[in-house]
């Protein structure tokens, strides 16, 4: 049995005519039947159709007028989805494994892998018109999108660095989350570093990672978390450092050298300014002794400067002028040093027109300027309490009640701290507790006049069960009580285990329970 054959000369009429595009015909000849023939379109790439026209265009010595087009121009448009999955092959860390054969690298690790994956240039080119709006925004959305992918890359890097130094999976993301201005620090300098010989033809990866090794941020942050920082506070303390995180180590060891506690470390370092790690210690240190020349011990600097961060955030002219704010007032060393350290915020958290609105508002009681630094010296919680919301509703308040301009410095400087109390909260229901039980209006005015303290103390654990005492025990009926505790207010003071049920018993005649049962008879007719 035959079996007939077919075979196919190839014919390339080419050269019998000059090519003007880069799409050439080829013809097969069928040699049995030389009628029938096939026609097979192929394209050539950018390299051959250059080569191929160059070549025609100087035939015989003659040059033939033919336009050459640019390579940009030979390129086919890449779809924008095929564009982004080269883009993302281009740059991601970890690739998806791929068959035997692939003309891509299995691996990053690979030592090849820079030359076999695609040229991420290729997607943008240098042609582009600047006058084409689309092909721009085009081109800065695939330069977008390719940063956006190389940030992913350096969290990747940098979630591998702080696997090593033995973190937690969920401790380094939440951390990481909020490092996003230094995970462009370590881009940058990962771009800068391929500048250099040695890192010319290294890879992303390892540039990154030798930025994450040079700055020691994970033995840092290991660091700072056995000082107690949370991660937030460890995230933003790295920020404030703009890229040097050396020095967040040097301003602590500064901050323990003047006895700042661990568990306020970050408190202070987020709150001494903005530009605090860029501070030279040396300017610290004058702050610290020229506040300790002035009254403040060395050993009480840690808890003011933990109380009161913003006290570093000034300069020492700063400084100076703020303590002569309470020295111009006749305070001196061991007042003005006991001050700082009963409320540290006094001096550094307020700002010097608030202080001097202050001042000026407790002038207008009747005090000079002397009286006004002695209350300060004894009370300076007066300098947190606002003109607005403390001060001013609670002398309408007191003027209710008919407390005149002269009372009210009575009360202010017998027990500033009523004015720091919270009206609403502290001194309304007391009041109100006071009318409940018969007490006049003008009476209340006077109790309080006569004896300030009556609004420091608790409601519940002091004035009710002193008050429930009389009438049980002293024998003070429930229609006379107000009267009683109106003529009367310091009652409300004694203790009654120690001082009212020992007078009661004794029935001593220099005894207070005694006198204001003297009181109470004289004020009704009555005699005990």
């Amino acid at each position: 049995m035959f079996v007939s054959c077919q075979k196919y000369n190839p014919y390339f009429p080419c050269s019998s005519f000059p090519l003007h595009n880069p799409t050439t015909t080829c013809t097969i000849f069928n040699c049995q039947n030389p009628k029938e023939h096939h026609s097979i379109i192929r394209k050539h790439n950018s390299k051959s159709t250059a080569y191929l026209l160059q070549h025609l265009a100087l035939k015989d010595g003659v040059p033939i007028s033919t336009s050459i087009p640019k390579p940009s121009e030979l390129l086919d448009p890449m779809p924008h989805d095929e564009k982004v999955k080269v883009l993302e092959l281009s740059l991601v860390r970890k690739r998806t494994p791929q068959f035997p054969g692939s003309i891509y690298a299995q691996s990053p690790g690979d030592p090849d892998v820079g030359s076999s994956l695609p040229p991420i240039r290729t997607l943008f080119q240098s042609g582009v018109d600047p006058d084409d709006k689309d092909e721009k925004e085009e081109e800065e959305e695939m330069i977008m999108r390719a940063l956006e992918i190389r940030r992913k890359v350096t969290e990747e890097v940098f979630k591998e660095a702080l696997r090593k130094g033995k973190f937690g999976i969920t401790y380094s993301t939440n951390l990481i989350g909020r490092l996003s201005g230094f995970l462009d620090h370590i881009m940058i300098e990962a771009a800068n570093l391929k500048r250099l010989p040695g890192f010319s033809n290294s890879s992303f990866n390892l540039r990154a990672k030798t930025v994450i090794d040079d700055s020691k941020v994970v033995p840092l942050i290991r660091w700072l978390k056995h000082n107690a920082l949370s991660y937030p506070r460890i995230a933003k303390v790295i920020l404030m450092s703009r890229g040097k995180p050396e020095a967040i180590r040097s301003f602590v060891m500064w901050l323990k050298s003047v006895r700042v506690k661990g568990e306020f470390l970050g408190v202070v370092m987020l709150k001494a300014g903005d530009n605090i790690l860029q501070r030279r210690h040396e300017e610290l240190d004058e702050i610290v002794q020229y506040l300790e020349s002035n009254g403040v011990r060395r050993d009480w600097m840690g808890y003011v400067i933990s109380r009161c961060p913003q006290l570093l955030s000034y300069s020492l002219e700063e400084v100076k002028i703020r303590v002569h704010f309470f020295l111009d007032m006749g305070l001196n060393e061991k007042d003005f040093g006991t001050m700082v350290f009963d409320f540290p915020r006094v001096l550094g958290y307020y700002s010097l027109e608030e202080m001097n609105e202050k001042v000026n508002y407790l002038k207008e009681f009747g005090l000079q300027l002397g009286d006004v630094g002695k209350l300060l010296a004894f009370r300076p919680q007066l300098m947190a309490c606002s003109i607005e919301e403390h001060w001013k509703p609670l002398v309408k308040y007191l003027y209710y009640y008919g407390i005149t301009r002269d009372g009210m410095k009575r009360m202010l400087i017998i027990k500033p701290m009523v004015f720091c109390a919270n009206l609403e909260k502290t001194i309304v229901p007391k009041v109100k507790f006071f009318e409940d039980i018969g007490v006049h209006n003008e009476g209340i005015g006077s109790m309080l006049v006569k004896f300030p303290p009556l609004l420091t103390y608790s409601l519940h654990k002091k004035i009710r069960p002193v008050v429930i005492f009389l009438m049980t025990k002293a024998g003070v009926k429930e229609k006379d009580i107000g009267k009683v505790v109106a003529l009367g207010p310091e009652l409300l003071g004694c203790n009654i285990v120690h001082k009212l049920d020992v007078n009661i018993q004794s029935r001593c005649p220099s005894s207070q329970v005694y006198l204001f049962a003297k009181i109470h008879d004289q004020a009704f007719g009555r005699c005990h």
